[in-house]
């Protein structure tokens, strides 16, 4: 359980600084796109079409760590009305539902990401950048939930067992 939280926890880390440095450029190239189009009154296409290109690199990462800082979208009205016991039971069937489902969507990102990387396809734009780059990012985000998923489904288990 030590290891499976430190692993999660420098995860967690470094999809956040991700995230942050994504944000970043972000908001650098759509701001270098209105400067340089007011300043030359024509801009570079790739400012524009970079940010969409960023965004499953920013969603996907995220899930895991969001889903254990409890801020991934819940229904909560419930929560009000339960005993700490039945909460856990319920976080722990929702955690496992969670991990099932992030190990079907590792294995069809996984899937996607070799098909792409095989067909060699590049984005059309002004840079070019392999199409398999932004599928990649399906993978290894449901791997990070898949982590973050068994980590919280154990410490239920931990805390309904009276260990904790």
């Amino acid at each position: 359980m030590r290891a499976l939280r430190a692993i999660n926890n420098l995860l967690a880390k470094a999809a956040i600084s991700l995230a942050m440095f994504i944000v970043f450029l972000m908001v650098a190239a759509l701001a270098l796109s209105a400067t340089t189009r007011f300043i030359t009154g024509t801009g570079f296409a790739w400012f524009i079409e970079l940010p969409p290109v960023m965004v499953s690199w920013l969603v996907f990462p995220l899930l895991g760590p969001l889903l254990k800082q409890g801020q991934h979208i819940k229904v909560d009205f419930l929560s009000h009305y339960l005993s700490e016991k039945s909460k856990n039971i319920v976080g722990t069937i929702v955690n496992l539902i969670a991990l099932i489902s992030a190990c079907v969507f590792f294995k069809a990102g996984v899937d996607a990401t070799t098909m792409y990387y095989n067909l060699g396809q590049m984005m059309e734009l002004e840079i070019n950048i392999p199409i398999w780059w932004m599928f990649l990012a399906f993978p290894v985000g449901f791997l990070i939930l898949a982590l973050t998923s068994l980590e919280l489904i154990l410490y239920n288990l931990k805390k309904l067992s009276g260990k904790e």
